[in-house]
């Protein structure tokens, strides 16, 4: 590959398997640990978001931008992470980051207002971003290629782990002291983080000239594209899309930034661009990201989907949805060590058809519930799904990024992360989109058939009248009353077959990837930054 086409020099050279060492492991560590803490605190504060609003007098629409605030920042920083440690130097990004990032979260639970909370999480996101594809490329740039699937699995482990217990964290820590804590609890995992980093990396000098030569114009339209297409996709639903203009214009921004962004990047030929969209152009790369994209929508959408669904239909508090999402945590940590082996003996790309038809079984399970699946009957389709998770992960990550050389692993790792996030906000979007379509159909063809022509209607309206009458209410009340209970369980009734809507759609699209993934390539052992 020409030298203008890749980053400007690689970030490190991959370690030999003869020079594997306890302090690349240190490092190695320190960063997954980074990643778990900032994944982590994307979910912590959504169980919480009611708590906040009221602490910081916010309504809780408005709590909204208290993900959205940490989101956005996170999905644009994650391209620009390997130009920026190349730039400042790697120990000295990864130190700074993590010192910034503990700072801002403090920050986050002394805010005292709507405004000052946007800030505070716009930094913590923009600090915290950072740490997880830089977690990625220390695996590839630290760990000798045989040791690399075991450094994937402990990634892959901080990716699903964090976000299956921050649900049930974020409530407990709620629950037994205030939602201040959810931010506070990082100091003590983030001081052994730049002890790690410190400790493990060897500093090296900056290189500052390239901010001069830097690729602006990429970096300002790919800014406006990411940050105004996550945002239009977050905030779509609750401002009826077009129907605002606000919506709109984000629209309007990210179609033309977009583009110009990866017109840039493509026809810069005198400098590197800042982010090397070139690597679609290789077949595994292309495939393993759009899997990615996928995975991701589906993994954020189930996320967004449960808890709205327990809090909704089942009346769940933040406790209670976080003890029935937590399930999931347990076959991940059976079984996430034994992911190196099984990437020894068999096909990665069989693995990860198997992870896919896993997690597409759990959305059919999940497809047929009723008004009263509840904590019990959602425990073997979360099971289901964890378990497939836990095969697609790390095996995914190695078809991706199988061969990359050490100069692109940097952009790699940033295009792979950052394709998944943004997944999580389209999902987030469809299936918001599809669940209020798919209510709104179903109530319709509900009310057509629950009519008060159909003498069972009215046989069923007289008997909860009758009901009520007998609790002291008078018979014009009664009636009245009898109407709106049959009408909420209709509605409630609507609202579950919707979620058997999303659900469904969910499970066909991650069917559908499995063909893709065997359209890949055959990777050896060897991951990312093996090949020169």
């Amino acid at each position: 590959m020409p030298r203008s086409l890749t980053l400007s020099a690689p970030l490190a050279e991959p370690v030999p398997a003869s020079r594997e060492s306890l302090r690349n492991w240190i490092a190695v560590l320190g960063s997954l640990l980074g990643a778990f803490m900032a994944v982590l605190d994307i979910q912590i504060s959504n169980s919480s978001l009611q708590n906040i609003t009221g602490g910081i007098g916010a309504t809780l629409d408005e709590g909204s931008w208290v993900s959205l605030s940490y989101l956005v920042p996170e999905i644009v920083v994650i391209p620009l992470c390997g130009w920026l440690a190349q730039v400042f130097g790697m120990r000295r990004y990864l130190i700074w980051n993590s010192v910034l990032f503990l700072v801002f979260s403090i920050c986050c639970g002394f805010a005292w207002d709507l405004s000052s909370m946007i800030v505070f999480r716009a930094l913590q996101g923009f600090t915290g971003g950072a740490l997880i594809p830089m977690a990625s490329t220390m695996v590839l740039l630290k760990l000798p290629a045989a040791k690399q699937p075991v450094g994937f699995a402990l990634f892959g482990l901080s990716a699903m782990f964090a976000p299956a217990i921050g649900p049930t964290v974020g409530g407990w820590i709620t629950e037994n002291y205030s939602w201040p804590w959810i931010f506070y609890i990082n100091l003590v995992p983030g001081i052994i983080l730049v002890s790690a980093i410190a400790y493990g990396l060897d500093p090296t000098p900056m290189r500052l000239s390239m901010l001069k030569k830097g690729d602006w114009t990429g970096i300002v339209f790919m800014t406006l594209g990411l940050g105004s297409l996550t945002v239009f996709l977050e905030e779509g639903t609750r401002e009826d899309w077009f129907g605002s203009e606000f919506i709109t214009w984000l629209a309007i921004i990210a179609a033309i930034a977009l583009p110009v962004f990866v017109l840039v990047e493509l026809l810069r030929k005198k400098t590197a661009p800042v982010v090397n969209l070139r690597l679609f152009a290789r077949r595994n790369f292309m495939l393993g990201s759009l899997v990615n994209l996928v995975l991701g929508l589906c993994l954020y959408g189930f996320m967004y989907l449960l808890p709205v669904y327990l809090a909704q239909i089942q009346g769940y508090n933040a406790m209670e949805i976080g003890a029935t999402m937590m399930c999931v945590g347990l076959p991940q940590l059976i079984i996430m060590p034994f992911m190196p082996l099984f990437m020894k003996w068999l096909d990665k790309r069989a693995i990860v058809a198997l992870g896919l038809g896993l997690f597409g079984l759990s959305a059919m399970l999940m497809s047929g519930m009723t008004a009263d699946t509840a904590h019990d009957q959602l425990v073997l389709p979360q099971i289901v799904r964890a378990i497939g998770l836990t095969f697609i992960i790390v095996p995914l990550s190695l078809i991706t990024t199988g061969g990359i050389e050490s100069q692109n692993a940097s952009s790699a790792s940033g295009l792979f992360n950052m394709l998944r996030n943004l997944g999580g906000s389209v999902g987030i979007a469809l299936l918001s989109a599809l669940l209020t379509q798919r209510e709104h159909f179903h109530s319709h063809h509900l009310g057509e058939a629950v009519s008060l022509y159909n003498p069972l209607t009215r046989d069923r309206l007289a008997a909860i009248a009758q009901n009520l009458m007998s609790q002291g209410i008078d018979a014009v009340g009664a009636q009245d009353r009898a109407l709106h209970l049959l009408d909420a369980t209709l509605r409630k009734q609507a609202f579950v077959l919707a979620y058997n809507d999303c659900f469904h759609v969910a499970g066909l699209l991650l069917f559908a990837m499995i063909p893709l993934i065997f359209l890949c390539a055959k990777t050896s052992g060897s991951s990312a930054a093996g090949a020169h």
